[in-house]
């Protein structure tokens, strides 16, 4: 089981204000952040539900290849909002909502490319 992952950014006030808008969207909220004062290197942000961060970013060289995280969401109106709010806070469209039946017929996902090019997903599996 996965407990957190994260991706490294280049503008990491771009990326905090972009994540704040797309994953708050989806019920997600800064939960953690500590400057490079306190972790000796760099600034980072941790994002999840309240008390629990499970999707970090940093400041640094962006990934590369860019990652690629999906966030799990409990109904396809969540999807259709994380997509809105992903793209109004700066986010590049990677796929529109919708069904990916090639995944498996109640599939329905939306892909998003933050600042860095890292493709960001919300998908629910549940069915209409």
């Amino acid at each position: 089981m996965i407990d957190h992952t994260g991706a490294s950014v280049s503008d990491y006030g771009k990326s905090r204000a972009f994540y704040l808008a797309a994953l708050g969207a989806i019920g997600y909220g800064l939960v953690k952040e500590f400057p490079a004062s306190v972790t000796g290197s760099t600034d980072v942000a941790g994002f999840g539900p309240p008390g629990k961060p499970d999707f970090w970013i940093h400041r640094g060289e962006p990934n590369r290849p860019p990652v690629h995280v999906a966030f799990r969401v409990d109904s396809r109106e969540l999807v259709d909002r994380f997509y809105r709010a992903a793209i109004e806070a700066g986010g590049r469209d990677n796929g529109a909502p919708g069904l990916r039946a090639h995944y498996h017929p109640d599939y329905y996902g939306a892909f998003v490319l933050d600042p860095d090019g890292h493709n960001i997903e919300a998908v629910c599996h549940k069915p209409a």
